[in-house]
Parts: C-alpha cells; structure tokens; sequence
C-alpha cells in the first residue's frame, strides 16, 4: 500500500501517527483473533442448515446405493442477487461440507426457527457421530431438485446450484444459484445466533 510506513521501520509502532498497533494484538493489521470474535459476536445472525448428499459411489449404475447425507449448521449464509437469484454460504476451508461442495454442486439451506434450537446445535458439535445418526430422528423431505434433506418445520428453505466457489483467508464462500424456494412453515419466529448463543428474537 503506497505511504505506509514499514513495519521494521523505527518509531513505526511506537509513533502516535502509526496506523499499526503492537504486533501483540495478533496480526500485523492491528486486530487480533480474539478482539475480531468479539466484536462480530455483536452481530446477531440467521441460523441455517446447510444439506447435501454424497454422489453416488458409481454414478453410472442407478442401482448403486446412494451417497450420504451431510449436514451442517451456518450463521454466515446471506442473500446476494435477486436476478438471478443468489445466495451465499460460508464454509470452513477443508471441513467435510466444503470438500463435498467441491464436487457436489447441489445443495439446500434450510431457515431454522426459533424451536429448533436442538438441530443447530447437534449439527454444530465437534467431534460429532456420523452424520446418518444425526438425521437419524429429524423430520424431512428430500429436495426434488437436489436430493439434499429440506428440515421440516423449517421457516423457509432453499435449493441451490454452486455458481462459484472463492477462497476467503480460512474459508470458502460458496456462491449458488436458487433452484427452488418453498415457505413450508410460518410458525414462530427465527433462531438467532448472538453473543456465542443461539437465542430467539423475543
């Protein structure tokens, strides 16, 4: 960047003009991990369910057994275009939705509402059990444009085709296109995600 003073420089942490504090907070741009958590802690988010399904082991036999649900829980999921239509999710670089979405490019969101708390956080754990066990007592319907399980009760939900995928520093965002939109639940409220915890709008 041009007119910025180096780092290794003298007097360029210790000047009151610097725009760089200490290397101690973390990073050399001046924020550290913990002061960057906190503060978009205090942005209150939507609590989705991302789902796809596992391609088949041999895609060109029909009576090979199908893949795998996976699912998991997203509070950075966001509309980006109305035309076309356009949503965003983001994925931690490497965890098992991003490598599945890097070969599967159908998936479905769904918006959970306030009472379904219990499925955010199953789908959420670390170190969790397989992800069959997991959907094993959840009510769904398999998505007819991607075959990805829609959460029933859910508030809203969303069927989509992977436009795009960008490296984002330790994440991926994924860019798809909305194949279908369906409202099969008008009950209650949203779940939220605020300060660490899943909370409701009330």
């Amino acid at each position: 960047m041009p007119n910025t003073p180096s780092l290794t420089s003298p007097g360029a942490l210790t000047s009151p003009a610097s725009p760089f504090p200490s290397p101690a907070s973390g990073h050399a741009e001046g924020v550290s991990n913990e002061e960057f958590r906190a503060a978009m802690s205090r942005l209150a988010s939507g609590v989705v369910l991302v789902t796809a399904q596992e391609p088949p082991l041999d895609p060109d036999d029909p009576l090979a057994p199908r893949g795998e649900d996976v699912g998991m829980t997203a509070t950075a999921f966001m509309s980006v275009s109305l035309d076309p239509p356009l949503v965003l999710v983001s994925l931690r670089e490497g965890s098992r939705m991003d490598d599945l979405l890097d070969e599967q490019p159908l998936w479905a969101v769904s918006v959970l509402s306030e009472s379904q708390r219990h499925i955010a956080g199953r789908f959420a754990m670390k170190g969790r059990v397989s992800d069959r066990l997991l959907f094993a007592d959840i009510p769904y319907v398999r998505g007819g444009a991607t075959g990805a399980p829609l959460a029933g009760g859910a508030l809203a939900t969303l069927e989509c085709r992977t436009e795009r995928r960008v490296p984002a520093g330790d994440h991926t965002l994924v860019i798809g296109r909305v194949l279908t939109a369906a409202l099969p639940s008008a009950d209650g409220g949203p779940l939220t995600y605020f300060r660490g915890r899943y909370r409701q709008l009330s």
